[in-house]
């Protein structure tokens, strides 16, 4: 019988690059690791819009089934699409050092284009926010396959996660850095996901635990848990450390981008966990309140 860790994840190429990244700094500590690839939920349905497809964990469900089955025994996971609550008996045990957080556009075929493409509605709220007179149309799939789909159509160019695009080696593609737009929370960091009973694999996976990426994003994932945000709302969240000083900047955008409350704090990093009420209640305070009970009353009408 085999005693090495089973790695479940998604099959795509970037989620299998996660993956291997995992196993092999595991197999550096002499721990022996197998990757067990498992079709998601979202990566079976390419035309359904993510915000469509139930509320949270459309990329995720498959492999906490698999951890609960027992099937395997860590998952790897690209934390951004992690729900930030975690199906019961489960836990994060390890958050890698993060790559680029940041978006960018990957330029198509006619720079004269007022279109975009994206299948992310913080993406769209953000671009129609700066740029109100564009257009911006649906974009699912693997990155490849996004990439395929910007490449054949007539558009300006596509929204994509720098961190995916570098991993994958693509980013010497024609990429224009988007500085002004708020990540995702979470973006470019990589989380290992194990049953809460399963002190081998919790204890293993640890060492790869990055403290600082895991309080910044432990920050980003709280202001959008208590902002009530899912893949339904364009909520974006973004915290770095610098000289024990948390900076902090999260925004809530209306769906058409024609509303924004955006909140920017610097935090003592020991206190910063303490501050996220307090930043989540400027942003409802200063119009988040009536963008949020909009979204609602346009989900349930």
């Amino acid at each position: 019988m085999s005693t090495a860790l089973r790695i479940g994840t998604r099959d795509s190429a970037l989620a299998l690059w996660q993956a291997e990244k995992v196993k092999s700094a595991l197999e550096q500590s002499g721990t022996a690791c197998e990757i067990v690839p498992i079709k998601s939920e979202g990566d079976l349905n390419l035309t359904t819009p993510i915000y469509q497809m139930g509320l949270t964990g459309v990329f995720t469900k498959t492999l906490d089934a698999a951890l609960l089955s027992n099937h395997i025994d860590l998952a790897v996971h690209s934390l951004k699409d992690v729900p930030t609550l975690l199906a019961e008996g489960l836990t994060l045990s390890a958050i890698l050092k993060r790559a680029n957080p940041q978006d960018v556009l990957v330029k198509g075929n006619d720079a004269h284009s007022n279109t975009i493409a994206t299948g992310s509605l913080r993406r769209k709220a953000q671009w129609l926010n700066r740029y109100p007179k564009d257009q911006v149309i649906g974009l699912r799939g693997n990155v490849q396959t996004r990439l395929n789909k910007v490449a054949e159509q007539p558009v300006k160019g596509g929204v994509f996660a720098a961190a995916g695009l570098e991993r994958l080696g693509l980013d010497a593609l024609q990429i224009e850095p988007l500085p002004w737009m708020i990540p995702a929370p979470a973006q470019g960091a990589i989380a290992v996901a194990t049953r809460m009973q399963d002190e081998k694999a919790i204890t293993t996976s640890k060492s790869l635990n990055d403290d600082e990426t895991a309080l910044a994003v432990t920050i980003e994932r709280e202001f959008l848990r208590r902002l009530e945000g899912g893949c339904s709302s364009p909520i974006g969240a973004y915290a770095y450390l610098e000289n024990e000083v948390l900076f902090f900047k999260g925004g809530l955008f209306s769906l058409d981008g024609s509303k924004a409350v955006v909140v920017e704090r610097r935090l003592s990093q020991d206190e910063a966990l303490e501050h996220i009420d307090s930043l989540v209640n400027e942003v409802l305070e200063n119009g988040g309140s009536a963008i949020l009970k909009s979204i609602r009353d346009g989900q349930h009408s």
